[in-house]
């Protein structure tokens, strides 16, 4: 501010926003990364303007997450201050999507994608969140990425079991586990094991179930968490 500089100025509130974000100040946060959005645009920097709708789009989104904690719903039956934070957060990551859609930041995209995924999965509109993480694991793919590709395949999972599609929640449960296993993170393959397990109880699988269950329970004896 001493030197004039309003772009190094918008960068200082972005990282501000984020910290206190981290921090669980929320209200703060947004403050801080709306005079980021306000400077980045006053000074026409789209690519600063992008990133801040995504750092407000990230606060909300936490703000949301964080609020939910204390009521342990299932995703769609959320008290209205939850639904409405997760709704602005929305707003801003399709703010945002449609902006590096206009910079043609792939990259950017695939981000903006995985969260609006994350967020209407949140509100328990599944079939949208589908429709996002679809996006998102194309973009992944595209870029070989491997992290990705295999949260895009469990949060599809998740959601096809709200819609009734058991068959195919256990399909991509199984390309989780199978990326997990390539990426050599065993705590995620427990996971994947997990749903695997529940999915096929649903299925009335018995036996694969079982496998599965078994599967878990031994990564979960050999990482040592209780």
């Amino acid at each position: 501010r001493t030197i004039g500089d309003r772009i190094g100025e918008a960068k200082a509130s972005g990282n501000l926003g984020n910290t206190l974000k981290i921090l669980g100040q929320f209200d703060e946060a947004v403050v801080c990364c709306q005079r980021h959005l306000d400077i980045s645009r006053e000074q026409g920097d789209k690519v600063g303007e992008a990133r801040a709708l995504y750092n407000i789009g990230n606060v909300y989104h936490a703000k949301g997450k964080h609020l939910s904690w204390n009521t342990a719903q299932d995703p769609g039956y959320l008290p209205q201050e939850v639904k409405d934070t997760l709704q602005k957060a929305s707003e801003y990551y399709e703010r945002n999507l449609s902006l590096v859609k206009e910079l043609g930041d792939r990259a950017a995209q695939g981000r903006a994608y995985g969260n609006l995924g994350n967020t209407q999965y949140l509100l328990g509109n599944f079939t949208e969140a589908i429709a996002f993480h679809k996006e998102r694991l194309a973009i992944a793919k595209e870029f070989g990425d491997k992290a990705a590709e295999r949260r895009a395949y469990s949060n599809l999972g998740n959601a096809h079991i709200f819609l009734g599609r058991f068959d195919i929640s256990a399909d991509y449960y199984r390309k989780t586990l199978q990326l997990s296993r390539q990426l050599k993170d065993q705590a995620v393959e427990a996971q994947a094991c997990y749903s695997l397990g529940n999915t096929c109880t649903l299925l009335q699988d018995y036996e694969k179930a079982i496998e599965y269950h078994l599967r878990h329970l031994v990564i979960a004896q050999e990482l040592g968490d209780r």
